[in-house]
């Protein structure tokens, strides 16, 4: 795998997690009409950070396979996990600490099975 794409897919589902937030912390000021949905800073915030976290993918799509890199992307539900607990004092029980468990060792089973191991020719 390669190491610069790994750490930009880091960066793009930490930026990912940060643009939900923001949008958690807009949902009490929204007024669903277009206007009010493009003059609630938190909203229009956490679009930009969509926006360059997607700039950010683009760029680590180029450096490795999608079918490696994409699952990592699922370690967003982490960062939101505590988030959501730092932020909104959401509860952290036993079953979210085990998905967050299985997630881990999920994108870790992909991360293993993307090498490739490279063929002796003789």
């Amino acid at each position: 795998m390669n190491t610069k794409a790994l750490f930009m897919i880091i960066i793009v589902t930490i930026l990912v997690s940060i643009a939900q937030v923001l949008y958690k912390f807009g949902i009490p000021h929204l007024n669903f009409s277009f206007s009010g949905i493009f003059l609630n800073y938190f909203v229009i915030g956490g679009l930009v950070i969509y926006a360059i976290g997607a700039a950010i993918l683009l760029l680590a799509l180029q450096k490795d396979d999608l079918s490696t890199l994409y699952p990592i992307i699922a370690t967003g539900y982490i960062w939101v996990v505590l988030m959501s607990n730092l932020f909104f004092n959401e509860e952290l029980n036993y079953l979210k600490i085990l998905g967050v468990a299985v997630i881990v060792a999920g994108v870790s089973f992909v991360g293993f099975g993307s090498k490739t191991e490279q063929a002796v020719v003789e």
